[in-house]
């Protein structure tokens, strides 16, 4: 006599080994889309390209740091405020490097050559990349650190708008989602300097302070779109020494105006000339090899990577300047470098010109046009002679 909870022997028949299936395969089961998801995600995320990119962005991030502490270095420490002659020490090394190699070339990338078909073009290029850096230091003596560091971030949304105009960029949701989640990062970071005590200046002026900042964002975003331009059409080389040349002339001009007097009040000494000649370095292979980044990546790319610049400097700021360290901090990059990661891994693309539309032709073209159309739509005539002087047509 079968018991009430045997199955069945026609559903033993009709299923053998069903028995002999254990009662853990459907929970076995169960993980597999998971997992499979999990591998499609790590198999998009953890790839050469975008690991290249990271590492890139956090060699461009160090250089930046190594420019803002021998700076605070130098204020704090020795009372030395000199940004444009800082920024002219940076292009006159780039003058010296990159100009030549302009000159020494032939025919139409010839110094030459670019100086009479567009001087104009970077002239302004020169100056939007001057001033940028002119206005973002000279914002610290008139607001907060916390101003600056979130009204920088201004730069972002101004470099994907004109990526979008002037280089044809179309983004997806995902590229807007890791932008938020980056500013999302920089946003815990300011917090942290909040809830840390990390020291913050009052500020003369916020309001003009706030205003610089945006109008140095907006310049750096002019100077990185024309940059990855120049880039990925035309040259590095030509990039850097042209930017040397007017970057030269530009911050020269405004260093003999603006900051002759700071110069001559420097006490030097070994450690301000070793600061001097660091910040010098650190800048000048920010400018070297920011291009060779951008061209592998984007303006935007490079932008959201280094906002972690902050955080290294931050990081040195522990040992050098005696700041308070808070776990928000660890919790920051992290954000930072997940919002970056998540940009990295779906490339943008790049929109096809719209084909102008072809204007109807009429008059004596269009009217040859038809006839030639309709000749060759006209059935072919075959005249064939007999011996009986038969004629006969065919038409195919």
């Amino acid at each position: 006599m079968e018991a009430a909870g045997d199955p069945p022997p026609a559903a033993a028949a009709a299923h053998p080994g069903a028995a002999e299936e254990p009662y853990g395969a459907a929970a076995t089961a169960a993980p597999v889309p998971r997992r499979r998801l999990l591998a499609l995600l790590g198999a998009k995320l953890c790839t050469w390209h975008i690991l290249k990119t990271i590492i890139l962005g956090q060699m461009l991030s160090l250089f930046i740091c190594g420019t803002a502490v021998t700076s605070q270095y130098l204020a704090e420490k020795y009372q030395v405020n000199t940004p444009m002659f800082q920024s002219f020490i940076n292009y006159s090394l780039l003058l010296l490097v990159y100009t030549p190699m302009l000159a020494l070339r032939t025919g139409s990338d010839s110094l030459w050559q670019i100086l009479k078909q567009r001087w104009w073009k970077y002239f302004f290029l020169g100056l939007a990349d001057v001033e940028a850096n002119y206005m973002i230091v000279k914002a610290y003596q008139y607001t907060t650190l916390t101003s600056v560091q979130l009204l920088d971030c201004f730069g972002i949304p101004v470099l994907m708008a004109l990526s979008w105009f002037v280089l044809r960029a179309r983004y997806r949701l995902i590229h807007f989602l890791a932008v938020a989640v980056c500013l999302l990062g920089v946003g815990t970071m300011v917090g942290a300097d909040i809830l840390a005590g990390r020291p913050d200046s009052e500020g003369s002026d916020v309001v003009i302070g706030d205003v610089l900042v945006l109008l140095g964002a907006s310049l750096y975003a002019i100077s990185n779109v024309s940059e990855e331009y120049i880039v990925k059409n035309l040259s590095r080389v030509e990039f850097l020494g042209m930017v040397g040349l007017f970057g030269t002339i530009i911050s020269g001009l405004q260093l003999a105006i603006v900051e002759h007097r700071e110069i001559m009040r420097i006490q030097w000494n070994w450690k301000i000339a070793l600061l001097f000649t660091a910040f010098a370095l650190c800048m000048f292979g920010l400018y070297s090899f920011m291009p060779v980044v951008i061209k592998v990546t984007s303006a935007t790319s490079v932008n959201l990577g280094i906002l972690t610049a902050d955080l290294y400097s931050l990081f040195f700021g522990l040992f050098l300047f005696y700041y308070k360290f808070s776990g928000l901090y660890i919790l920051s990059f992290i954000i930072i470098m997940v919002g970056f990661t998540l940009y990295c891994s779906t490339p943008t693309r790049t929109a096809e010109p719209t084909a102008l539309p072809q204007p109807g032709s009429t008059g004596l073209d269009n009217a040859a046009l038809k006839l030639e159309e309709n000749d060759s739509e006209a059935p072919a005539v075959t005249v064939q002679f007999t011996r009986g002087e038969t004629v006969v047509v065919s038409t195919d």
